[in-house]
């Protein structure tokens, strides 16, 4: 029997890069998944149910609690219960690099409305459901920026930093409902968001990445999924409130 089998996971930020790849690979471990995302999961949705697995897509504002709610609901109607989130979603690519003194107020908010705000709205969519099922696994992903402390990108940093600090208190928070909450914070993935973010520099800092790394090459979506698989398994059942580094050995916590 795959490991994942009978659990019903939502992937949110699941249209592509790794919120596809996490999909893809709750998939093949025999969950039914929910690909949530402002983009379109059709290419999601088609690569995942060639390979047999179970998957419905739907639209996803992460910043809008009454779309988290939406994809809750369409999670339970789907298949019935809610046993994994990862939250995924995030603006990366989309936002403006820059001196922390020239990021403009609204760019700065619009980060935080994503990559906070929405972590939230979308756990507090899917708990009553994990509580309902007696449990769950909650997956944040956070980044490596917000452990080393990355430069010319403060808002995206902060952001991240402040996702494992939610980790951490939603762990203790959640605990008594036998629902586990972890982060993962890998290093630059070689992704479409990635492309966007390091632009025509792209290639140069990629280098400078994987040279500060113990295990010096740049990381792909397959280098995350097993991380993912294991926190949303019972091989992690009593871990919780951990932040993992995927980060080929950038820092060590």
């Amino acid at each position: 029997m795959s490991q994942l089998e009978g659990k019903v996971a939502v992937v949110t930020g699941g249209g592509r890069g790794l919120g596809r790849a996490y999909c893809e690979a709750l998939a093949r471990e025999g969950a039914a998944v929910i690909a949530a995302d402002i983009r379109d999961t059709a290419e999601t949705v088609e690569a995942t149910a060639a390979a047999n697995g179970r998957i419905a897509g739907t639209a996803l504002d992460a910043a809008d609690m009454a779309s988290c709610e939406a994809m809750a609901r369409r999670a339970v109607d789907e298949f019935g219960r809610i046993d994994i989130l990862v939250n995924n979603a995030a603006l990366y690519g989309d936002t403006e690099g820059g001196r922390f003194d020239r990021i403009g107020q609204d760019e700065w908010d619009r980060t935080m409305a994503v990559n906070v705000r929405g972590v939230w709205q979308c756990t507090k969519a899917c708990v009553p459901a994990m509580r309902e099922a007696g449990g769950g696994s909650i997956i944040n992903i956070a980044s490596l920026a917000a452990v080393y402390g990355m430069p010319f990108g403060l808002h995206y940093a902060t952001s991240k930093a402040a996702v494992i600090g939610m980790t951490r208190a939603l762990a203790r928070e959640l605990g008594r409902d036998w629902i586990r909450v972890n982060a993962i914070a890998p290093s630059a993935v070689l992704t479409e968001g990635t492309d966007d973010f390091f632009g025509a520099k792209k290639d140069k800092l990629l280098q400078a990445v994987a040279a500060g790394q113990s295990l010096q090459r740049n990381l792909t979506t397959d280098d995350l999924v097993g991380t993912v698989l294991y926190l949303a398994s019972d091989a992690s059942r009593l871990v919780t409130g951990q932040t993992l580094m995927v980060d080929g050995g950038t820092v060590f916590l």
